[in-house]
């Protein structure tokens, strides 16, 4: 049965070493976080940094995620006392379960905060494609996918909550 491939990005208003008050709260709310996410109906899993080293995105061993990539447009730092960004990779069931965990709980209180975190961009900030049983989606995925959903819209490889595709690429009734 294929499983749901999720990528987000954001662009942070601030380095991810920040020793500020909001991006504090911003980290103190990221764990707690995964933490519900991993409890959650339909969630199989999420790409996780193999040495666990916090702010070195870039040079850390990803494992079978691949390569840590961003979109072309991030144009900040790269290391680990100048990245300004949040990516995730995670795996699902489907959308629903994926728009549940993300809309509800601590997540959504998250997201009410985001424009005291990220900045607008004008970008889409995740994109889902499906993927066979057997395939892990790399960050590379995640990357020319949301940069291809930017660029072209939703598509049966590349879309949104608001437009999203079934397992077989019809479009189908956004989850509520």
């Amino acid at each position: 049965m294929p499983r749901l491939a999720l990528y987000t990005f954001g662009v942070l208003k601030s380095p991810l070493a920040d020793p500020g008050p909001l991006m504090r709260e911003f980290h103190d709310s990221s764990g707690d976080i995964y933490r519900r996410f991993s409890e959650h109906p339909g969630y199989l899993g999420h790409a996780e940094a193999a040495e666990g080293e916090r702010y070195t995105l870039f040079d850390s061993d990803w494992g079978v995620w691949g390569e840590f990539a961003v979109p072309a447009w991030y144009g900040k730092g790269r290391t680990g006392e100048t990245a300004a960004l949040a990516a995730t990779l995670s795996l699902w069931t489907g959308v629903r379960p994926a728009r549940d965990a993300v809309y509800t709980g601590l997540h959504r209180t998250a997201l009410n905060r985001r424009h005291d975190w990220f900045e607008r961009t004008g970008r889409p900030g995740h994109v889902f494609w499906w993927v066979p049983d057997d395939a892990v989606p790399t960050w590379q995925d995640g990357v020319r996918r949301l940069e291809h959903l930017d660029g072209h819209g939703a598509a049966p490889d590349a879309f949104t909550f608001r437009h999203a595709f079934t397992a077989e690429g019809a479009a189908a009734t956004p989850a509520r």
